[in-house]
């Protein structure tokens, strides 16, 4: 067997439930039931984090991690009417997301980023004022 290194900011590493891990092209809104994955990013601006969208894993926590940088996570109010959540990360930090939350990412600073979840089903909605 040979063993080689992987580059995370240009792939994901899924976690299958048979205890085999691959190295595989990162998915951010799908995936095999049951898998998890890691990936990890490198982002520079609001858009390269989808801050205009929210996103929600209905099969998982995620965990986000701000390991350089800093960030602000923002979790979409369950009421009509309610203001949104917002948990500051900065470098070396990290965040649980409860499964089934809608949550969406904006940036302080240029940063480098690792989630945590399954993927599987995960779902990204425009965000409008109306939330």
């Amino acid at each position: 067997m040979t063993t080689t290194a992987v580059d995370l900011f240009a792939s994901a590493l899924r976690f299958h439930p048979d205890g085999e891990v691959r190295a595989v092209e990162r998915q951010m809104t799908s995936g095999d039931s049951g898998t998890w994955q890691i990936a990890t990013f490198h982002v520079e601006t609001d858009a390269d984090v989808h801050a205009d969208h929210w996103e929600m894993h209905p099969e998982a926590e995620e965990a986000v991690c701000c390991l350089t940088g800093g960030i602000r996570l923002y979790f979409r109010p369950d009421a009509t009417g309610a203001t949104e959540d917002m948990v500051r990360l900065r470098a070396g930090a990290a965040v649980i997301i409860p499964r089934g939350r809608w949550h969406r990412l904006e940036l302080d600073a240029p940063s480098d980023l690792m989630s945590v979840t399954r993927r599987h089903g995960t779902r990204l909605e425009k965000r409008t004022e109306a939330h």
